[in-house]
């Protein structure tokens, strides 16, 4: 079995010995560290770490010193919309010119852009321009990603886009988990009979879907201007019965009904919740979805923050992930929104790294693999250059901290 000794480590950030699978509350102001380290990878998982003075006398296959650099669980991405075929720099020009979301929306704008591009795009040209953008989420620390379809609107493209989720997953080291986002936005050919259009999503897309098993998540974008309570609980029920798990965008405009139509359902996460209230909140405690927050999104609108201080205290669990996509978050950097926990929404260094990591993996359902420095789980992680702190990948948010990566075992 091939083994790989990391060794001189300055700190081990984010062990987990217990095998939580998330931190609510409390526990998300806790992570432990470990200085002057070690760790050995065996077969692709964390076989055993400590102390270098406590280093066993051994032979190894690999060794790599990490030279005073610290090792960090890699970032899990639990919101992106990756695979798309432009950027939309021109929308926003528009939104500094005054224009808001929803009205660059009903001109035509927005997620209808976005899927005109991706209806002339051929599969090989996404799934390139995909891999691209993979390469950089690599490089910034992320270990694994869920994308979303959502830019096709189309039975024909959305199935394109799935497919070419599919093909990231074949051939990326990422954990990478599929969504099925045809309930992303309301074609402008369905626009004052929405209901025609969830009709299309229940009953052809879905089943061409789990026909030929493209997702592992069902999702609904729930809000205001979008789809209603009631479009969401008919594409989620239809969504279960073909074995996709419910996640929802809700609360992003508007106080929607969305978080707890969520919560009804079994969703793994309701994510954005920019507009949250006691009743919301009230709705996710003794629940098994995770709140999960995007700050690049709040940021680059101008939205109003996400209540995450509120929430943590009231003992929930928060997860922060990118929402990478061209016209709302163009940005798939996890360190930024590390700094952006801590920047914006005052949570501590460790509330932050927890939220990134450990309570990501718990939306993607992998955290039970992914997510912390434990013993059994996949080696996934990254090493810095040398920092003076574990506080200071917060503080710095212009620079890439990471030197190298490692997924599944293997440096990058």
């Amino acid at each position: 079995m091939k083994t790989t000794l990391i060794k001189n480590i300055k700190q081990i950030v984010g062990i987990e010995r217990e095998g939580k699978l998330r931190k609510c509350g409390k526990e998300m102001t806790e992570t432990e560290t470990l200085n002057d380290a070690y760790l050995v990878i065996e077969e692709g998982k964390i076989k055993a770490f400590g102390l270098m003075e406590e280093l066993p006398e051994q032979t190894f296959d690999e060794e790599y010193d990490a030279k005073g650099g610290q090792v960090f669980p890699a970032f899990c991405d639990s919101h992106t919309h990756l695979v798309y075929a432009n950027s939309r720099e021109h929308e926003f020009v528009d939104k500094i010119r005054g224009l808001s979301y929803e009205e660059i929306a009903k001109r035509g704008g927005g997620i209808l852009n976005s899927a005109k591009a991706t209806a002339a795009a051929s599969e090989d040209e996404l799934y390139d321009l995909a891999q691209q953008r993979l390469d950089g989420v690599k490089s910034l620390g992320t270990g694994a990603i869920e994308i979303k379809s959502g830019y096709g609107l189309t039975t024909e493209s959305e199935l394109k886009l799935l497919r070419v989720i599919r093909r990231l997953k074949e051939n990326s080291p990422l954990t990478i988990k599929s969504n099925f986002l045809g309930a992303h936005g309301i074609p402008m050919e369905y626009r004052g009979h929405q209901e025609d259009y969830v009709d299309l999503v229940i009953n052809e897309m879905i089943p061409k879907v789990a026909a030929e098993g493209l997702a592992d998540y069902i999702d609904v974008f729930c809000d205001q201007g979008f789809f209603t309570v009631e479009d969401t609980e008919r594409i989620l029920e239809a969504g279960i019965k073909y074995g996709m798990r419910p996640k929802i965008h809700a609360n992003e405009m508007a106080v929607s009904g969305g978080v707890q139509v969520g919560v009804k359902y079994g969703a793994i996460s309701v994510d954005h919740l920019e507009q949250m209230g006691d009743a919301e909140i009230e709705s996710l405690k003794c629940s098994e979805t995770m709140p999960t927050i995007l700050p690049g999104c709040a940021f680059f609108l101008n939205l109003p923050l996400s209540p995450a201080r509120k929430m943590i205290d009231a003992g929930l669990s928060v997860a922060m992930a990118s929402d990478y996509n061209p016209g709302t978050a163009p940005s798939f950097n996890m360190q930024l929104v590390l700094s952006m926990a801590c920047i914006r929404y005052r949570l501590t260094p460790e509330e932050a790294l927890n939220a990134t990591t450990i309570n990501t993996a718990y939306a993607m359902g992998v955290s039970d693999q992914l997510g912390s420095i434990t013993v059994g789980k996949r080696a996934n992680f990254y090493i810095t250059k040398p920092i003076p702190s574990y506080e200071y990948m917060p503080y710095s948010f212009g620079e890439n901290k990471v030197e190298t990566v490692f997924l599944n075992g293997n440096r990058l």
